[in-house]
């Protein structure tokens, strides 16, 4: 549960309930509560009273910001209230995971300014501490969304509408996983699926799959992690292993893997992942637009899952046979025995080292070993003056032989 500590100046602290994500709470508008926090899928937004005391004082919005990088209020903020609304890693927010929570941490300041020409100010500063807490493990399984990239149209019933789904699979296949934070280094094992409990046995095939940093499939970046009717460029990558996994499992599944990855020049880590995924007759025969297709790099050739390698040569060319994706104006007419649908993914959390971070650590082990052996060495030389010291002294008392 999140929560926020309220600090007038003039009591003592107090903590405000502000749920988990899909579950927020609204306060009640009062002076008890000049602070509400509503903690979103993607974002935090908080609402400030202009009465932040209870005074009938009402504070300037110019004099409040969120964040270490002093974020402003957003256009919708009226005389009364004043609305910060941000995405969850602006504004210098800070990320901290326990072994059930994500806890994204920020900070609400009041900095009163004096009025024009004055010299006096007549309220004191505030710094509210707030969080929200997002559980880490849970159903990651997607629902369909709104298709954007192309029209849906088809003549099956609705009492026979196919559900599609995907998800992410623990490391050997055997279990959907709870977690969806993963480091760089990781893989993420993807199982697309459409049901056909309340349908006739169909095959499924992904399309096209594209990764961006937010839930919007049309925002910037973005980055194709497969194309060209079930081409998984992405495998095509230097550093990557990505393919699909064969043998497929069942007909109405299909499995691949993606190595993790961030997008370079962005702060945020959260990757969400839209799949074209499209159901076909169960004995439909492999062909450029009904494949699956991996790179495979020691052979330096495209092969398809079920069918003949030549059906993939389109991967490299650009001109596999289209269903709308990349052209809407080619799409072909669905048959009554397919159907598509966008479905996403995420968020993925993929956290990795600071290479700063790293260089401090490696120059601290250095010094950290350089002093040991400073140490060691001036302990030998001690060891070794005492042993001389010790020497001259037990001759210097040794007893002399008279000779007579």
């Amino acid at each position: 549960m999140g929560y926020t500590d309220y600090c007038s100046g003039r009591g003592p602290c107090r903590r405000i309930n502000v749920g988990l994500v899909g579950q927020s709470r609204q306060l009640p508008v009062s002076s008890q509560h000049p602070i509400n926090v509503r903690c979103m899928e993607d974002m935090m937004v908080v609402t400030v009273q202009t009465d932040l005391y209870g005074t009938g004082k009402l504070v300037k919005a110019s004099d409040l910001t969120l964040g270490p990088r002093l974020c402003r209020p957003s256009s919708q903020s009226t005389t009364t209230t004043v609305i910060f609304q941000q995405p969850l890693q602006d504004c210098g927010n800070t990320l901290q995971m326990s072994s059930d929570w994500l806890i994204y941490s920020t900070m609400l300041t009041y900095n009163p300014t004096a009025a024009r020409n004055s010299p006096i100010i007549r309220t004191n500063a505030a710094v509210v501490p707030i969080q929200c807490y997002y559980p880490r493990h849970g159903n990651v399984s997607s629902n369909a969304i709104k298709p954007t990239w192309l029209p849906f149209s088809s003549t099956i019933s609705a009492e026979e509408r196919l559900s599609f789904s995907l998800k992410l699979m623990t490391d050997n296949w055997s279990a959907p996983r709870t977690s969806t934070v993963f480091q760089l280094g990781d893989i993420f094992h993807i199982e697309a699926s459409v049901d056909t409990r309340n349908h006739v046995p169909m095959k499924v095939f992904i399309d096209r799959c594209v990764a961006t940093l937010s839930p919007d499939v049309t925002s910037s970046p973005s980055y194709d992690i497969i194309a060209q009717n079930g081409c998984l460029m992405d495998g095509k990558q230097d550093d990557a292993s990505s393919a699909f996994r064969s043998p497929r499992p069942t007909p109405d599944r299909l499995q691949f893997t993606v190595d993790a990855f961030r997008f370079i020049g962005s702060d945020n880590s959260m990757i969400y992942i839209t799949c074209n995924l499209r159901a076909a007759a169960q004995n439909q025969v492999p062909d450029p637009l009904n494949k699956a297709c991996s790179f495979s790099k020691p052979r330096n050739i495209w092969t398809d899952l079920e069918g003949p390698g030549d059906i993939c040569t389109c991967c490299d060319s650009g001109n596999c046979l289209s269903s709308g994706v990349d052209h809407p104006d080619l799409m072909p007419h669905l048959s009554s025995e397919q159907e598509q649908k966008l479905v996403r993914l995420g968020p993925m959390l993929v956290v990795g080292v600071d290479r700063s971070q790293a260089r401090g650590v490696t120059q601290e082990s250095v010094s950290v070993e350089l002093w040991v052996l400073v140490a060691v060495i001036t302990l030998s030389l001690v060891v070794v003056g005492l042993g001389i010291v010790a020497g001259v002294l037990f001759k210097k008392h040794q007893p002399r032989v008279v000779q007579k």
